[in-house]
């Protein structure tokens, strides 16, 4: 079988794209196609008249034209309800970042109370400890006082008693345990009569 461009030698050497031609693409080519349609129709359609062949085209496209405007407005719908659901979403968004704010601004204001209160226990138990720590030291020097006051006490009576025994002789010693019981002889009548 020959191609149909080896009948027309003259096309073979012209570019099928850019330039004026013929278009030896048969299936390709609109009044073939056309022709094709219509002999189609005309076969199955004998029976049918073109009035009604064009009012069943009508109610088709119409029918289309329906479904395409139905699904025009769906989507529209849908559009509309994805914008109200974005902006009820945006309003939530906008609702917790407010409290997301009002709890962090609340949550420093908090620390800043906690550490304020800790600070203030702090140097309340650094002020008691610095009480407990002046009156451990008082009593410990009036301790050590009282203890010092003591042996003093103890040397002084101890060599009192040395001097007054080393001292005293027996007449002397006497002497002096007479004026004493005279003392309290004089001390027991005193009370005696009071």
């Amino acid at each position: 079988m020959k191609n149909i461009t080896d009948s027309f030698p003259c096309l073979a050497y012209w570019s099928p794209a850019g330039s004026f031609g013929f278009n030896t693409d048969i299936l390709a080519t609109n009044p073939i196609n056309l022709s094709v349609v219509l002999g189609v129709l005309v076969f199955f359609g004998k029976g049918v008249c073109a009035s009604c062949l064009f009012q069943r085209l009508s109610d088709l496209l119409d029918n289309r034209k329906h479904r395409i405007l139905r699904t025009i407005r769906n989507s529209e719908e849908l559009r509309e309800g994805a914008i109200e659901q974005l902006e009820k979403a945006r309003a939530r968004l906008r609702k917790v970042e407010t409290e997301a704010d009002r709890f962090r601004v609340n949550g420093y204001s908090e620390i800043e109370r906690e550490k304020l209160n800790l600070i203030h226990s702090i140097s309340t138990t650094l002020e008691q400890l610095e009480n407990y720590k002046n009156e451990t030291i008082r009593f410990e020097q009036e301790r050590a006082i009282n203890q010092v006051r003591q042996r003093v006490l103890q040397q002084a009576l101890q060599r009192a008693l040395g001097t007054l025994n080393s001292c005293l002789n027996s007449e002397l010693h006497l002497r002096t345990i007479n004026a004493n019981i005279g003392i309290f002889g004089a001390m027991e009548e005193k009370k005696v009569t009071d």
